[in-house]
């Protein structure tokens, strides 16, 4: 007799991903590499003064390469929110945008859980450092939410 192969579906893979320090071909590389397939710009404005990493540019080399882009401006951290991020004011911060999450923005979480459970998604935005980044309250509520979702930092 063979082996019983389980009806159960492997889980899913979220990335969280920051471009800080990174070229868009590094990116582009990195996203390759670890076989991304879609790759979720939680920025509020998907606008950079890096080459490449605005929406259109970074949509058609990653349309190139593959890759689906879906941009998600509801899971975009309010510019009035984002010094909290930066200057060490981070519980206030990230307590301000996870009340964002279960507020206007949860049809956009769930969209972004929903993916990850069935491909290998990227979350980008661009601090390097997740901690310091809304994507962190991001990957929490996903924890609470998806705890089947492996998420790795990119």
């Amino acid at each position: 007799m063979g082996e019983r192969r389980s009806s159960k579906k492997p889980p899913g893979v979220l990335y969280n991903v920051g471009y800080e320090g990174r070229s868009a071909d590094q990116l582009l590389d990195l996203l390759e590499l670890t076989q991304v397939q879609v790759l979720i710009d939680v920025r509020l404005n998907p606008i950079s003064r890096k080459p490449g990493l605005s929406k259109t540019k970074l949509a058609a080399a990653l349309a190139a390469k593959g890759i689906e882009y879906v941009h998600e401006p509801l899971l975009g951290n309010p510019q009035e929110n984002r010094e909290g991020f930066s200057n060490g004011h981070l519980a206030q911060a990230k307590a301000a945008y996870a009340a964002r999450l279960t507020n206007g923005s949860r049809d956009a979480f769930i969209r972004l859980v929903e993916r990850a459970r069935d491909e290998r998604v990227a979350m980008l935005c661009m601090e390097s450092e997740p901690e310091r980044c809304h994507r962190q309250v991001i990957v929490e509520a996903v924890e609470d939410e998806a705890p089947d979702l492996v998420q790795l930092p990119l």
